[in-house]
C-alpha cells in the first residue's frame, strides 16, 4: 500500500519522552564517589525527543513530536523552549499532574556520564496516530519492543512509513525474540558501538574484529545499520555493502549529550532528499559534531548552515538521487511501497 504524500500531516513524528538536562560541562576529570569537581559550565537545557524534534525543525521538516507534559516546572521550560522554537504541538498532550523527566550530565568534550529520573506516564498509542498523521518518517529515539510499539511498527509498514530506530543505552539482546521481531519492523537502526556489542552479545570480545562481526550480525537483521563510534566515525551498511565515514572534530566541543539526536537529524534530512548513504553519513557527522559547541542541541544546525559546511567537506556535489531516496522494497519483497521522497 502506497500513502498518497498529498494526505500526509507531516513529513517526520518523532515518538519520545522530553528531559530537561541538567549540563554539567568542562569537567577537568572524571567524577568519582567521595570527591567533588567544579565544572566551567552548567546549562539547564531541553533534551530527550526534543533534541530530535528541533534539529529536524532547524532543518526545514515538518516535524510533530508525539510527547507528554504536566504540571511540573521542568515540562513547563521544555515547553517553553519548543515554542520559542515554533515547534508544531498537534502532536503534544497536557496532564494536570506532574510528568517530570529529567537529566543530570555530567560533560567532558568527549564523553559524558548522566544520571536520570522519570515520572511513569503512559505514551500515546503509535498505530493511531501514525494512522491519523500518516507520515513519512517516524523516528523512534530509543530501542522499544513493547506490544503497542510492534503494533505501531506494523500500521508503519502498512502506511509506507520509514521508521528509523535508535538504542538510546537500552539494555537488550538479541537473545530476546521479541526484541528481534521490533528490529525486523524497523528500516534504520542507529545504535552507537557499544550498543552494538552489547546487543549481539559481544561485548566480551576486544578489539576491532569483534566489533565488526558484532556489526555484521545486526545488519544481517535490520536494511539499513549506522553506528556511530565516537572519535572513529560512523560506519552505515546497507544491501551488504559498508561505508565508513570519519569523525568530524570540533576544537570548540564541550557538551557532546545531545550528538547523537542531533546525528541521527542529520541522517533523516539527507534520506528525505534522496541523497545516497555515503552522503547522508556526511551530513549526519557535521550535524553530530555542531551539537557539541554548545550545551544540549541549542547549536543545531539549521538547512543553510549544513548546506554550507557539507559543500566543503564534500568538495564536490551531493550524490542525489530523487527517485528513490531510500527504497525498502528490494530488501523486502513483502512490505509496502515505501514512498519518502
Amino acid at each position: 500500500m502506497e500513502t498518497n504524500p498529498a494526505v500526509r500531516s507531516c513529513e517526520v513524528l518523532v515518538s519520545g519522552a522530553y528531559f530537561a538536562d541538567l549540563v554539567f560541562h568542562g569537567l577537568a576529570r572524571p567524577v568519582q564517589p567521595g570527591t567533588e569537581v567544579f565544572a566551567d559550565g552548567f546549562g539547564l537545557v531541553p533534551g530527550g525527543a526534543y533534541s530530535l524534534a528541533m534539529a529536524l525543525h532547524r532543518l526545514g521538516r515538518r516535524v510533530l513530536w508525539s510527547a507528554d507534559f504536566g504540571s511540573d516546572p521542568f515540562s513547563a521550560h521544555v515547553l517553553a523552549c519548543a515554542r520559542q522554537e515554533g515547534l508544531a504541538e498537534g502532536a503534544f498532550r497536557h496532564h494536570p499532574f506532574p510528568v517530570r523527566s529529567l537529566t543530570v550530565a555530567l560533560a567532558s568534550a568527549d564523553d559524558r556520564a548522566m544520571v536520570s529520573f522519570q515520572d511513569p506516564v503512559d505514551a500515546q498509542p503509535l498505530a493511531p496516530l501514525l494512522g491519523r498523521l500518516r507520515p513519512r518518517v517516524l523516528v523512534l529515539p530509543q530501542l522499544r519492543w513493547d506490544e503497542d510499539t510492534v503494533v505501531g511498527l506494523r500500521e508503519a509498514r502498512q502506511l509506507g512509513t520509514l521508521v528509523v530506530m535508535d538504542c538510546h543505552d537500552t539494555p537488550a539482546t538479541l537473545d530476546d525474540p521479541a526484541v528481534r521481531e521490533a528490529l525486523a519492523l524497523v528500516d534504520v537502526f542507529t545504535p552507537n558501538d557499544a550498543e552494538v556489542l552489547r546487543l549481539t552479545g559481544a561485548d566480551g570480545l576486544s578489539g576491532l574484529s569483534g566489533l565488526d562481526g558484532a556489526i555484521a550480525a545486526l545488519a544481517a537483521l535490520v536494511p539499513t545499520l549506522v553506528v556511530t563510534r565516537g572519535a572513529q566515525g560512523a560506519v552505515a551498511v546497507r544491501d551488504g555493502e559498508r561505508h565508513d565515514a570519519p569523525s568530524v572534530r570540533s576544537a570548540a566541543a564541550i557538551d557532546p549529550t545531545a550528538a547523537g539526536d542531533c546525528f541521527n537529524a542529520g541522517l533523516v534530512h539527507g534520506l528525505l532528499n534522496g541523497w545516497s548513504l555515503p552522503d547522508c553519513l556526511a551530513a549526519a557527522t557535521l550535524c553530530g559534531a555542531a551539537a557539541t559547541t554548545a550545551p544540549g542541541s541549542s547549536a543545531a544546525l539549521d538547512a543553510a548552515e549544513l548546506a554550507h559546511r557539507l559543500d566543503r567537506h564534500l568538495d564536490r556535489p551531493l550524490d542525489h538521487h530523487p527517485h528513490r531516496p531510500l527504497d525498502q522494497d528490494q530488501h523486502r519483497p513483502s512490505r509496502a511501497t515505501t514512498n519518502v521522497g
